[in-house]
């Protein structure tokens, strides 16, 4: 049983604009120019963030004509519950183990 969370993948998420774009594209495939509507951010921002979420594995690319699309990649996301699945079986278990104090 895994008993910990992968905390690179935590604190990918840990920035709010990222968890907004994370948010946004679980809902639809959208490219900058929508992501920069949807949040208000500045282009450079928004691309140095979603550069980040790549390189994490949350998001993928794909280009459609001038514009890149960016798409969420479920399964990462549901790895990263699975871990937090497991560490909250680990904790139950947990709760019942107490090791004496010397």
């Amino acid at each position: 049983m895994l008993t910990s969370v992968d905390t690179d993948l935590i604190r990918v998420l840990a920035d709010p604009l990222r968890l907004q774009i994370v948010n946004l594209l679980a809902k639809e495939t959208l490219c900058t120019t929508h992501l920069v509507e949807e949040t208000g951010a500045k282009q450079t921002n928004l691309s140095n963030h979603l550069k980040v979420l790549r390189e994490a594995g949350f998001v993928e690319t794909e280009p459609c004509g001038r514009y890149i699309y960016y798409r969420l990649k479920p399964d990462v996301l549901a790895s990263l519950a699975g871990q937090f699945t497991d560490l909250a079986e680990s904790a139950r278990t947990a709760a019942v183990n107490k090791r004496a104090c010397p």
